[in-house]
Parts: structure tokens; sequence; C-alpha cells
């Protein structure tokens, strides 16, 4: 992803996958926004100190424990004011962005939110996380999961009115096929978008339904197939980076990173042991 540094320490860089989404790691000593506005969403969470801000006539902070939404064309200044560090992720959903999320999440029309902070821990971990992700690039299935999971959870717990989020249907034979083609195409670069077809879903009611059918997100569900077959690829004596090639991993280090969530081991450590 290419990145452009900003003052005060900060980074911003666009999303290659989702025409649309920018992404900025802030970390400011000193700095005032004026007042301004975009034309898409705003997402933004504090990680350390704060910062105070005025929408709609009134003045609120920015802090570790709010969630912060603007919408699109909302007007909007921020200044440091107590605090000597802000340090913050934002997210930044421009018209082409909306529009897909708005697919993806069969929504009839844009969301509206009557706040602009949300005090709402599991959503700030959840928009941390997806942030995080972004920031590292290697896994667009998990970054499209967590995408969707994060900003359909906010519009059902937040939005105005009624969304009109689809319902997912609850068919297992639906969630059968998707495990089926998984297993059958781990090695490629599966989209939610692709899956949902097959089956007639959008990507957000085919995360419910597999969550709620199988426990698991389809990312995690993927990600234990490629797991089983790096270790075959392994047990039959390739080495860790064609294992994880072949099995669907971006790269070696990302077959270490889940290899070692899952397990409590490297491959490496796996090869060493079943070899010595």
């Amino acid at each position: 992803m290419a990145r452009v540094d900003l003052r005060n320490s900060s980074r911003y860089w666009r999303d290659p996958r989702v025409p649309g989404l920018s992404c900025l790691v802030a970390d400011f000593t000193s700095h005032d926004y004026a007042p301004h506005s975009h034309e898409g969403f705003v997402v933004a969470v504090t990680e350390a100190g704060g910062a105070e801000f005025k929408s709609r006539g009134r003045s609120d902070e920015a802090k570790t424990s709010t969630l912060l939404v603007f919408n699109p064309d909302e007007p909007h200044s921020g200044r440091m004011g107590w605090s000597r560090r802000w340090v913050y992720r934002g997210l930044y959903l421009t018209p082409p962005a909306i529009e897909t999320l708005k697919t993806a999440l069969g929504l009839e029309t844009t969301a509206y939110f009557t706040r602009n902070s949300f005090h709402d821990p599991d959503l700030i971990d959840a928009f941390l996380g997806l942030h995080r992700i972004l920031d590292e690039g290697d896994d667009p299935l998990e970054e499209r999961e967590l995408l969707l999971r994060s900003f359909g959870t906010l519009i059902r717990r937040h939005a105005a009115g009624e969304p009109g989020l689809a319902q997912p249907a609850r068919d297992r034979v639906k969630a059968a096929r998707i495990r089926e083609i998984m297993r059958e195409r781990h090695a490629e670069e599966l989209t939610l978008e692709q899956m949902g077809a097959e089956v007639g879903l959008t990507p957000f009611q085919l995360i419910a339904l597999f969550k709620r059918t199988t426990g698991l997100t389809p990312h995690a569900y993927l990600t234990q197939l490629r797991l089983k077959a790096a270790i075959a690829a392994l047990d039959r004596g390739a080495t860790i980076a064609a294992a994880a090639l072949d099995a669907g991993f971006y790269d070696q280090s990302a077959l270490t990173r889940h290899f070692k969530r899952a397990y409590g081991i490297t491959p490496l450590q796996w090869v060493r042991a079943a070899t010595g």
C-alpha cells in the first residue's frame, strides 16, 4: 500500500482492495482541526490521550472509551484541548466505499447517525482490530470480513430508524455448500462475494449464517482448512514457504502467525518435532 507521511508522525493510505476506503494513523502532540467535513463517513478510535471536538453545535471529547462517527458532509472541528497527546486510528469511506458496503450488507438506503460519539467497548475493539488488519494488508478475506462485521454491527446498534439490513436465511444446506467450496478451493483467493453468490446470500448474510451454523466466521474456518493443508504438506517434506503458498496463505510469515495462534508453536517447531 502506498503511504503518505503527514506531520506529527501520522500515516495515511488508501486501501487498494476497497475503492473509496482510506485509513489514517495519527499521533498528534499539537494539532487543531479547523471546521471541515468529508464527502463520506468518518469513524475514529482513540488509542491514547484524547482531544476535544465540536459538531452539531455542541462540544464533546474523543477518548479511548468513545467511538466517533461523522456522517457524510457533516461539519466538525477538533483540537488537542486537555491532552498533550492524541493517538487515534481513522477510517474514511467515500461514496464508492459506501455503495460497496450497502450492497454487501443488503442496505436499501445509506445509514444515518443522530449522534457522533458512542460508548460501545465491543465496537471500539472491533474497529481497532479492523484498522490494524488493514494496516498489515496481507489477508484480503479477513479484511473484508472484519469490515462488514464492524460496520454491520455499528449500523444495527446505532443507526437512526430501521436501516433495513437483510436478515440471513437459516439454511444449513447453504452453509454446507460454502464449506464444500472452501475445502475444494482453499488455496485460491476466495472472496465473501464469490461464496455468497454461490448460495444467494449477501456477504453479511453469509458471515451471520456461517457463524451460526459452524461457530466460526468464514475466515476462521478457511484458516483452519489452510492450516491442515499446510501441515499435510510439511509432513510430506515440503518447505515451510512452499507449504504456505500451496495451502493458500499469503506468505510464510502469514502461515507462521496463524500456526502459532492456533497451535502455540511455529511451523519450524512442528517440523523439528516431526523429524527429531
